[in-house]
């Protein structure tokens, strides 16, 4: 069988799905009303239409399910295939596992819509995002590789998934940031994993980036509609939980280090969870509070317009998403030059900032 083919078909198929539901969402948000208003902290200068994750999410979930039912009637007729190739890297507990990242994901889905509809104070979302993960980690989904306790490991995942999943909310403040850099991690995560036969991780990622770029295809600059947080909520779920299901170090990996895969990956939105963070910790502020402190508002702030710091920030994403990919392929001196180059290229981000912010007298970090 064509893998190639099959990912070819998940990524395109989901991508036209993804961009009909897009479409007949942001109709219906405009007929509901459900809008998101100009405000001091948006950059937007008219309502726009919200609830864009809706579309991801469903995309996702009826190109994986649909499909999953298939693999019923060929385990009737005595098939086990499809098994062997395409589910057995999950080990034992398949479906628990799937069933975990599905649960997790919808209950995610669900806490997103409840806050754009009526916004959540941060407590009762991160409680609920708490749980979520808690459910998938239940489900068998956690972080075991040098981690032999299970309860350090299910806390350890617990922290990873929800921190991804508050990284891409952080990161959904300009058209086109959240979803764009989940499509590039989306890419990243499957060239690290394809060497490794991970093939239903593979079409899976594949599936996740059609249907984030379905949306993409909509709320590039100027956006005709917004993900809101029951998108960016469910695009950092599901990236945090496919990085604990992926295979990033095998005993034929060359380093052990290759396992940071994920960080590199997803550095982008850790990198502004944390930059911004730090400010607001620095300053004396809640850490929860909203503000434009974000990497995208302090490109702007050098001179940028939103749209170039979009394209900025997309730039080092692919940079670092392919120093990810290649992590697993080499040895110990090659895994050094690539951490020291993504370390060198926010280094370099922070230099810039820190020079303009002096320059214009502003103090800014």
């Amino acid at each position: 069988m064509n893998w190639y083919v099959v990912y070819a078909y998940a990524l395109g198929v989901s991508f036209v799905v993804s961009a009909a539901l897009t479409e007949l969402v942001r109709c219906l948000a405009l007929r509901w009303g459900v809008l998101d208003h100009p405000g001091e902290r948006k950059i937007h200068a008219a309502p726009v239409p919200l609830l864009g994750g809706v579309a991801i999410c469903f995309t996702f979930f009826i190109m994986i399910g649909a499909h999953l039912l298939l693999l019923l009637p060929a385990r009737q007729f005595g098939s086990e295939w499809l098994e062997s190739h395409v589910l057995s890297f999950l080990g034992a507990n398949v479906w628990a596992k799937l069933a975990g990242l599905s649960l997790g994901g919808l209950l995610v889905f669900i806490l997103g819509v409840v806050d754009d509809l009526k916004v959540l104070t941060p407590e009762k979302k991160l409680i609920g995002q708490v749980i979520a993960a808690g459910v998938t980690v239940a489900c068998g989904v956690r972080l075991d590789l040098f981690i032999p306790n299970v309860w350090v490991s299910g806390a350890i995942t617990v922290f990873w998934i929800v921190a991804m999943t508050n990284a891409m909310n952080f990161l959904d403040n300009m058209d086109g940031l959240s979803s764009g850099v989940a499509v590039i991690s989306a890419f990243s995560f499957f060239l690290c994993v394809l060497p490794h036969g991970e093939t239903f991780i593979c079409a899976l990622l594949m599936v996740f980036a059609g249907a984030v770029a379905g949306f993409l295809y909509h709320n590039l600059s100027p956006a005709r509609i917004f993900m809101g947080d029951a998108g960016s909520m469910f695009c950092g779920f599901i990236l945090g939980t496919v990085a604990v299901l992926a295979t990033f170090y095998t005993e034929h990996t060359p380093s052990r280090i290759a396992v940071v895969a994920p960080l590199l990956a997803l550095s982008v939105p850790i990198f502004d969870t944390l930059s911004v963070v730090y400010i607001r910790w620095s300053r004396g502020e809640s850490i929860m509070k909203g503000d434009k402190r974000h990497f995208s508002h302090r490109l702007v702030d050098l001179g940028m317009t939103p749209r170039q710091a979009v394209e900025f920030i997309f730039l080092v994403a692919a940079v670092t998403g392919l120093g990810a990919a290649l992590l697993p392929q080499v040895g110990l001196t090659g895994t050094y030059v690539i951490l020291g180059q993504t370390i060198g290229v926010f280094l370099l981000i922070i230099l810039l900032m820190k020079a303009a912010a002096n320059k214009n007298g502003i103090g800014k970090s």
